[in-house]
């Protein structure tokens, strides 16, 4: 399966039977999650080195520009390549962007490069200020409503979906669903924020998400509901708010920054979303 590795293993089990604590030891094989670095260009200048599970890398750039504030829409893009020359795998991306879109420029450039590696547990690392983040997110009004049942059922849909996490314990999962509990994308990376890059990055791909906020279809097929594995930080807010996604749901828990964050540009935060359950950390009064 993609992003899965196979790698020798001891297995070791306390032998209870033994006087001098000996333990078992049982050679085998197992299954990890694939972990590799990713360089993503810019009108082939290098603007972010990020840890990631390979696959469906263009979502994952396409996504982290249009979080960045680069990109508005599918229509400013104009190539999305791999750019090695190696049949091994490609581990670089490279996003072209006509000239004629007035997002790219030096200044941009400036922001966007990190300078340093980002790991798979770090969706802000290297940015000069967290400002230029703010920047871009727009308020939304709580005037959109989901039920309580959408919400409640929204980690098990996610839980479907991880077919790496299930052979591997090792991956995040991110989804995005309609406020009738409809899947529009969802993925698995070893980071959380490279699951939601990978999962606006495909929306934004079919014209389904796009800045500033616009209906591109009927009203059932809005994305509505943003659904994440572990713990719900910053930058997942963020992502959300740039998309305009209305609701978070984490099977875990919020951080700070997070819940102020959404409680500012009008985000329901739901988290220890689990067995028909969840606590609402801002705009209750959103869920119905």
């Amino acid at each position: 399966m993609s992003g899965v590795v196979k790698r020798p293993i001891h297995k070791c089990t306390l032998d209870e039977n033994s006087s001098n604590d000996d333990f078992l030891r049982e050679t085998n094989n197992d299954l990890v999650v694939l972990e590799e670095p990713l360089e993503i260009l810019l009108n082939g200048d290098l603007i972010s080195i990020t840890m990631r599970t390979p696959g469906n890398d263009d979502f994952l750039a396409v996504g982290f520009l249009f979080s960045e504030g680069v990109i508005q829409n599918v229509s400013d893009l104009g190539s999305v390549t791999d750019s090695c020359q190696s049949e091994e795998g490609c581990n670089i991306i490279n996003v072209s962007l006509p000239n004629k879109s007035s997002n790219v420029d030096k200044a941009n450039g400036k922001k966007l490069r990190r300078g340093t590696l980002t790991s798979a547990a770090c969706g802000v690392c290297g940015r000069q200020s967290i400002d230029d983040m703010l920047e871009i997110c727009e308020k939304q009004s709580v005037d959109q409503t989901m039920t309580r049942e959408v919400v409640a059922q929204s980690t098990q849909i996610l839980s479907d979906n991880q077919k790496n996490f299930s052979l591997t314990g090792g991956c995040h999962c991110a989804a995005v669903l309609t406020d009738k509990g409809d899947v529009l994308a969802s993925y698995e990376d070893i980071g959380r924020h490279n699951a939601v890059d990978k999962t606006i990055g495909d929306l934004i791909m079919k014209g389904i998400v796009s800045r500033p906020s616009e209906n591109n279809g009927s009203d059932d097929k809005l994305p509505m509901i943003l659904v994440v594995s572990g713990r719900l930080s910053f930058e997942i807010v963020q992502k959300s708010a740039v998309a305009s996604i209305p609701v978070i749901a984490s099977v875990s828990a919020p951080s700070s920054l997070a819940v102020d964050l959404a409680e500012e540009v009008g985000i329901t935060i739901a988290s220890f979303v689990r067995d028909s359950s969840f606590n609402l950390y801002t705009h209750p009064e959103r869920i119905k």
